[in-house]
């Protein structure tokens, strides 16, 4: 916290770095905890968590933990609307150069949710649509995402979620995650090879510097998305994560 800002000022960052931090931490937490990330005194985090609570906008369970609250799910559903227009003109013309679907989605707690599309002109498409939530590790936007966090993060979101199967080819354990985070990390883009829909392929990479994690993808049908089309798309696909992180720094 800079020195020098009203106390009211103050109030307003403190209140923000709460909600970051219990987002962070997973969804929940203790108000020890909340107590150390924040650096502190406890009496100042339970007379800011007992606004908070008030308004909506964190809620207290039956453990005494400290959660997230209802109102913040608004917010987050508008703000991903308008994020997801602002990036609509280069999602459209990754489909102009590739010809298949394009997809945004950003984190959105333990998953993922898809938040503006641009369809492929062919007939036979993906069954993803805007306002989809999935799981981080059966997608290629997922597992782009996941790569930008370390190992440690990884293991605690998967320790919440599991690794559910959304077909024979998702990855069912923690190890085969991890060694395709590093493969991810190394070559700079994700693959989902079957993972989230059997017979469709996609390609992912993440938008650098944006607010919140997020992820761009490319998306058809086996038959068409093969390893030519990956030579062509990789390129295209770093070009436009970057015309979209211009497009929001510039927003």
């Amino acid at each position: 916290m800079a020195e020098g800002q009203p106390e009211g000022v103050k109030s307003v960052a403190r209140v923000f770095d709460l909600l970051e931090l219990i987002a962070d931490a997973g969804g929940d937490v203790t108000l020890s905890e909340l107590s150390t990330m924040a650096e502190l005194p406890l009496p100042t985090i339970h007379r800011l968590l007992r606004t908070l609570v008030a308004l909506g906008y964190a809620r207290q369970l039956a453990n005494r933990r400290y959660a997230l609250g209802p109102r913040l799910v608004r917010l987050g559903e508008v703000a991903n609307r308008q994020f997801g227009r602002l990036a609509r003109p280069q999602l459209k013309e990754l489909v102009e150069r590739l010809g298949e679907t394009a997809n945004l989605a950003t984190l959105d707690g333990d998953q993922v949710i898809y938040v503006s599309q641009a369809p492929s002109p062919h007939a036979m498409r993906m069954f993803t649509e805007v306002g989809r939530r999935s799981h981080l590790h059966a997608t290629g936007v997922g597992k782009a995402i996941l790569a930008q966090l370390d190992d440690d993060t990884v293991r605690d979101i998967i320790s919440r979620t599991g690794l559910p199967q959304s077909t024979v080819h998702s990855i069912d354990s923690i190890d085969a995650l991890l060694e395709d985070l590093r493969v991810t990390r190394e070559r700079g883009y994700a693959v989902d090879d079957g993972e989230q829909e059997i017979g469709v392929r996609c390609y992912a990479m993440t938008v650098p510097g944006a607010p919140i994690p997020t992820a761009v993808s490319v998306s058809g049908p086996v038959a068409r998305v093969d390893e030519d089309f990956a030579e062509r798309a990789i390129p295209v696909l770093r070009e436009v994560v970057q015309e979209i992180a211009d497009a929001t720094a510039a927003a």
